[in-house]
């Protein structure tokens, strides 16, 4: 079974349809012991960094990922779920994130002719060997909706990039630990094998 992380975030119960069209079992859920004996786990979201980050630790789910984490078990974090997993963001200064992995998440810049946030599909650059991208071809489109972006500080950890305005970390992967600026669950074909593949791991 896979838990879905409930704190009141936009767009989670489309994760969760993916997951079943994908013949998953998933839960929506905060409950800590519900979490802990998942197989998998994933944070999905849309919205703001400091405001995510508060209700996270109203709801005492960091401490549930930091265990998860531990635990080893396959952890993926979707859009504003990727940025969670660092510490801190242009968009809240001040906010803190849960800091599991290294890197900023900073603005997109402004460029001529480009709209921020970025709304729409864009191509993948993929790193050999990462699992979550295992039978995915170079270039696959995939689709996004973000005005923020990760710079990994460690490029080890890219499992893909983009570019829009600049060169984007679009998904990366470190031990038990995944996650994606763009929307599998919502990305076609592409997204749903990418989804396939972390619950296959």
């Amino acid at each position: 079974m896979i838990s879905i992380l409930d704190y009141d975030a936009g767009n989670i119960k489309s994760v969760e349809k993916a997951l079943a069209f994908l013949g998953e079992e998933a839960v929506i859920t905060r409950d800590r012991d519900v979490i802990l004996a998942s197989d998998k786990v994933i944070l999905p979201g849309v919205g703001a960094f400091g405001d995510a980050m508060d209700r996270i630790r109203a709801y005492k789910l960091d401490q549930v990922i930091y265990d998860v984490i531990d635990a080893g078990t396959p952890f993926l974090g979707i859009c504003l779920g990727l940025q969670l997993l660092y510490k801190t963001s242009e968009e809240c200064k001040g906010a803190t994130g849960l800091g599991i992995l290294d890197g900023e998440i900073v603005r997109i810049p402004d460029a001529p002719g480009l709209k921020i946030p970025q709304i729409g599909w864009n191509s993948l650059k993929l790193t050999e060997g990462k699992r979550l991208f295992a039978g995915i071809e170079q270039d696959s489109y995939v689709y996004f909706v973000h005005s923020y972006y990760l710079r990994s500080k460690n490029i080890e950890d890219v499992a893909a990039t983009t570019h829009f305005s600049v060169d984007i970390h679009a998904a990366v992967e470190r031990d038990n630990v995944f996650a994606c600026q763009f929307h599998p669950e919502k990305s076609s074909t592409v997204g749903l094998q990418i989804l396939k593949n972390f619950i296959e791991l």
